[in-house]
């Protein structure tokens, strides 16, 4: 009896302990740490992350917002339909520094200017989150990430609404061209994200929509204001990038893979034209490739919960119907309607030419010479079938 009571208090003990151990000091720090771009596609964006800081309680955590879940089933497919759960994760800080300071990725750090007592709530915040219960949420890329929950996070956590200022020189910006500052114009990253991304990304992101992008989180908060003080009190640069001579190659960039693609276009449409013939596998892979893509973008807008893939126009040059006009292709005399179907596809060229011009929806730069090679293919194809 006297052995089970000691177990009993000294698991009781160990409660106390742990209670207390959640009980930050006056000393301790809260900061929110933004994390440069990486080499890949996936960190090409930055990351963000509170950092908890209490040395006389010996504690030096890192709650972020951008785990992956992948004990989810169905993991690739609820990715591929945007209903995957991301998972809040926390780390001891020297094992965070450790791994983007050997990606060579810059760490920013800024000290929140709070009460000891929004301290312990934000604290006690993170910490209700990371509970297994608690730990997942429906990633959004461009209204619920690893950025907007950091912003999100702050401002439930605190009694007083924080003011988020414009930042100085700051400027109205669309979501595409956002992202076109952290991928490039021709990169294949943007050649991707400009393909299977419609014309929603294309209309201007409010100064809070900025946000959604780990660098604005950064300067949001320097210009963010509580009670006209400055929610930020200090700011410093804990790593700094080491620069790495930049190692992309022009020539393996989508705008010369692509402009390579469309001169063989030509060069085999202007040999029929000369030998007054057709290249029959040319039209079948040129109407199988745009069909293809045409199908994975009505997937992307119609079979998917992703909000920024719908009112995609690069459906006028990837028509999902150029499939079912494989086998027209492969009659030496096609159908009459067939000229017409073929008229039709240059219009949709003309209109998405229109599209770009007016700013409806900005295409991938790479795409300019294979639409130009596929607009005097079909303008060939009309010529070829009307003479026959």
């Amino acid at each position: 009896m006297r052995l089970k009571l000691s177990f009993c208090f000294f698991l009781l003990s160990l409660n106390f302990l742990a209670a207390q151990q959640f009980q930050l000091s006056p000393n301790a720090e809260i900061s929110v740490l933004t994390i440069g771009p990486g080499a890949s596609l996936n960190d090409s964006f930055g990351h963000n992350a509170f950092r908890i800081s209490d040395k006389v309680q010996g504690l030096d955590l890192v709650y972020g917002y951008g785990e992956y879940d992948f004990d989810a089933p169905n993991f690739y497919l609820k990715f591929a339909q945007g209903k995957l759960n991301y998972l809040i994760s926390r780390h001891n800080f020297s094992q965070f520094y450790d791994f983007y300071a050997r990606s060579n990725r810059t760490i920013k750090e800024q000290v929140l200017n709070l009460p000891t007592s929004e301290k312990q709530d934000l604290f006690n915040y993170l910490e209700n989150n990371y509970k297994p219960e608690n730990r997942r949420y429906l990633y959004d890329f461009f209204y619920d990430n690893c950025a907007t929950r950091i912003r999100d996070v702050a401002q439930t956590s605190t009694s007083n609404k924080i003011k988020f200022n414009n930042p100085a020189d700051f400027e109205v910006q669309t979501f595409r061209k956002l992202i076109h500052e952290h991928v490039g114009l021709n990169s294949w990253g943007s050649f991707g994200i400009d393909i299977a991304l419609g014309s929603i990304i294309d209309r201007e992101a409010t100064p809070e929509q900025h946000m959604f992008l780990p660098k604005y989180i950064h300067d949001f908060f320097a210009a963010a204001t509580r009670d006209s003080k400055d929610l930020v009190k200090s700011s410093s640069v804990i790593y700094q990038k080491q620069n790495i001579e930049d190692s992309s190659n022009f020539l393996l960039s989508p705008l010369f893979i692509m402009g390579i693609l469309g001169l063989i276009i030509l060069f085999i449409t202007y040999k029929d034209y000369k030998n007054n013939e057709r290249s029959v596998w040319l039209d079948i892979l040129l109407f199988a490739l745009t069909g293809l893509v045409g199908i994975l973008l009505i997937f992307l807008w119609y079979g998917t919960d992703h909000t920024a893939t719908g009112q995609n126009y690069n459906l006028l040059w990837a028509l999902p119907l150029n499939v079912f006009m494989i086998g027209q292709l492969l009659r030496k005399q096609p159908k009459n309607w067939f000229r017409s179907y073929l008229k039709f596809l240059i219009i949709m060229l003309c209109l998405m030419t229109l599209h770009w011009i007016i700013g409806v929806q900005i295409f991938a730069i790479g795409l300019i010479p294979f639409i130009i090679a596929l607009a005097l293919r079909y303008f060939y194809l009309l010529r070829f079938f009307k003479q026959k």
